[in-house]
């Protein structure tokens, strides 16, 4: 999958050399040129890594980095400030809001590159990539901490995946289990004594079979201090305890680069089947997103014209999944598509109350759905 790179910056010619910097890997660079259109290009791409100006009209750095961190959905995508020279003590005193860097104007493209392959590992355009692997794949998960309780509790919290978890309490442990094994991920619990959690850090970085592994620190929630370091020196990601498993699998799915488009997308007979979860977290909600245009058109280059949208799980039909559903509709429609949705009657009752919805009708079946499509025109069925 390639690695999306957002620049905000409301200097046309600094995002011209953002984009050369980049231009022979594989990679795709978004703009934006000032914070409103930062977080509206950033909730609609969820880039992998933001080049965030500090000076800047409409809304300025400081400002799309506060609204950024504030939201549960784009908070842990790694920012990267970029100011003016006379700027620089600025950023280090917004630092504790959550960046991964900063380099100072002009700066040379060398070093932006240098910077930012420490926070996502930039393949050459051409290279041949590795096999996509999926979310229904094994995969080996080291945790290296010191409490047995919570390795178990990850044990416990994963073990409905595919994913094997080991858990060493030392770093000599984990040094030979990183020398005999390879491993797809590793949580490292930052409370580990003298510092040793980011010791080890530096050292799997410097190894030849970890030096791209992706590594999250484990911490709880009120140590900010130890979050920012661990951020600071490069860590993939930050796990809080309590843990959020929810938020834990969805992390470490996409920080090993695993496809979940088969938690939603599937073809069934002569259509493609797009299914909600119960609950439509914001973390879900990317997911669906990340790959609704791209299943829909696959669907439609190998001959289907039709997509059921299966919501019968929803637990409810709230602001949030009445968006979901109008977004895919609407995937579908602008791909010709004709689509019906399913669930349950109490939905088609809840839908009622809002505005755009109120002729949405939920079918009982999917094969009910599928033969309202042979009756209903394209339009109806998306007002």
């Amino acid at each position: 999958m390639r690695n999306k790179i957002l620049t905000v910056d409301d200097s046309k010619t600094v995002r011209i050399i953002v984009k050369k910097v980049f231009r022979d890997f594989d990679c795709e660079v978004l703009e934006a040129a000032n914070g409103v259109e930062g977080l509206a290009m950033a909730s609609k791409h969820v880039p992998d890594l933001i080049l965030l100006d500090v000076t800047m009209p409409v809304m300025d750095g400081v400002e799309m980095l506060t609204k950024l961190k504030s939201d549960a959905a784009l908070k842990a995508i790694p920012v990267m400030m970029l100011t003016a020279e006379g700027g620089r003590e600025q950023v280090l005193k917004i630092a504790k809001i959550g960046v991964r860097d900063y380099i100072v104007k002009p700066f040379k493209e060398d070093v932006l590159l240098d910077k930012v392959n420490r926070i996502i590992e930039m393949r050459p355009a051409g290279e041949a990539p590795d096999k996509t692997k999926s979310i229904n794949d094994s995969a080996d998960i080291l945790v290296v901490e010191l409490a047995q309780a919570i390795i178990d509790q990850i044990k416990d919290g994963l073990k409905h995946t595919p994913w094997k978890v080991n858990g060493v309490q030392t770093i000599g442990e984990a040094i030979d289990f990183c020398a005999r094994s390879n491993v797809d991920l590793i949580m490292l619990g930052l409370n580990l004594p003298m510092e040793a959690a980011f010791n080890l850090f530096r050292m799997l970085r410097a190894g030849t079979k970890t030096k791209s592994t992706p590594i999250f620190g484990l911490v709880v929630k009120t140590e900010t201090g130890l979050q920012q370091q661990a951020q600071n020196t490069g860590f993939n990601g930050i796990i809080t305890k309590p843990i959020d498993f929810n938020e834990l699998e969805a992390k470490a799915a996409k920080a090993m680069n695993l496809d979940t488009s088969t938690r939603y997308f599937s073809v069934n007979k002569d259509h493609l089947l797009i299914t909600l979860p119960e609950t439509l977290s914001n973390l879900a909600v990317l997911e669906i997103n990340q790959y609704l245009k791209k299943k829909a058109s696959e669907a439609v280059e190998v001959g289907m014209n039709k997509a059921i949208i299966d919501a019968h799980k929803l637990a409810n039909c709230d602001m949030v999944s009445i968006k979901m559903l109008m977004d895919a509709m609407q995937v579908c429609n602008d791909l010709s598509m004709r689509n019906a949705l399913v669930g349950n009657p109490r939905l088609s009752t809840e839908a009622k109350g809002f505005e755009d919805t109120k002729n949405w009708v939920f079918h009982e079946s999917i094969d009910a759905a599928m033969a309202s499509m042979v009756k209903t025109p394209l339009v109806a069925l998306a007002t």
